[in-house]
């Protein structure tokens, strides 16, 4: 699980779309506090800490304290608005995350062990189809990753949510089937190499049986 991190934040006393690029300008991002059976918080966060916390990765799946003066509120990021042209933040949502509270959250998959797989020692390519998971779990329990091991992955095998050892409380969202998450692919070389060996031992059986 990853380390729940602090975020500052001020109140915002005006809101509406003049306040906001009035905010922009001063260096700073509008956003809200909502949920858990309680009014919503208007605030505004810096425009620098936001954007590293966005691209840097994982951000709507990670637990944040935010202090608004002097008050922490125990949030997770639920949305965000990027400006289509120019790229940058205009607006964060935060959800309040309650006691014993269950999130949805993508969490990405690590693949281990890539280097022992006998399908990717003889030239196989790892096929992504799922680079994340979509899972339900604890808030106070979010997995960094999940772990999938390629140690005995061969050429033409489907690695499905059943090969993750999921943590005890955490479940895809998916239930009604064991869908896949990559494939082990053999590349056009290798399926012509192997061909071309099948081709050899036809002939040489078929050279056997006329001789007999």
């Amino acid at each position: 699980m990853a380390a729940i991190a602090d975020l500052k934040a001020t109140t915002r006393q005006r809101v509406g779309k003049g306040a906001a690029r009035a905010l922009r300008r001063e260096g700073l991002i509008p956003a809200v506090i909502y949920g858990d059976k309680k009014p919503p918080l208007a605030i505004a966060i810096t425009y620098k800490e936001a954007m590293q916390r966005i691209y840097g990765g994982g951000f709507t799946s990670h637990v944040i304290n935010v202090e608004v003066d002097g008050e922490k509120h125990k949030v997770i990021p639920r949305d965000y608005q990027l400006d289509p042209v120019r790229d940058f933040a205009l607006h964060v949502d935060f959800l309040r995350v309650g006691a014993n509270a269950r999130l949805t959250v993508e969490v990405p998959v690590q693949f281990t062990n890539q280097e022992t797989s006998p399908g990717l020692k003889r030239g196989g390519v790892l096929n992504i189809v799922r680079h994340t998971v979509e899972v339900i779990c604890p808030a106070d329990a979010i997995p960094e990753r999940l772990f999938l091991d390629l140690a005995n992955a061969e050429l033409g095998d489907s690695l499905h949510i059943s090969a993750i050892d999921l943590p005890e409380g955490i479940a895809p969202t998916i239930t009604d089937r064991d869908f896949t998450i990559a494939t082990l692919m053999s590349p056009s070389g290798l399926k012509s190499e192997d061909n071309a060996a099948s081709d050899e031992e036809e002939e040489e059986e078929a050279t056997g049986d006329d001789e007999g």
